[in-house]
């Protein structure tokens, strides 16, 4: 019996687009097709604030995210672009409400025209709990 395969969105080729492929990624529920998002240095920032690097580091900071099955809606307030650079603001939700903030990323635009995160900070925007 063939195995079908999901075919991952299309990596963004614009800066203004990073938060929609995230999203539309991140709604499939395919952690790989997440991953490729990142760059392979790349630093995500939990709500712990201490970075993790690197592949395998980001999918398990990703896991509980995608372990709740809910989709996740995005809604850019910033797109500042230098170049090949890029810092995010974005607003985010999963489900309704179940988690939210405002993330402050970092994108960068490779060699083959893609652009993929350098750091994502989820909860980089949010207030800090006193």
């Amino acid at each position: 019996m063939p195995t079908s395969t999901v075919t991952p969105p299309p990596l963004p080729t614009r800066a203004e687009e990073v938060p929609a492929a995230f999203a539309e990624r991140f709604n499939s529920g395919d952690p790989e097709a997440v991953r490729e998002l990142y760059e392979e240095r790349a630093a995500f920032v939990p709500d712990t604030g201490t970075a993790v690097h690197g592949s395998a580091e980001i999918a398990a900071a990703n896991g509980p995210f995608l372990a709740l099955g809910l989709p996740i809606s995005v809604t850019p307030r910033h797109v500042h672009v230098a170049g090949e650079i890029a810092l995010l603001v974005v607003d985010w939700e999963i489900g309704d409400g179940v988690v939210r903030s405002t993330a402050t990323d970092v994108a960068r635009r490779g060699a083959h025209g893609y652009w993929r995160y350098v750091i994502d900070s989820p909860f980089g925007a949010a207030p800090v709990s006193p």
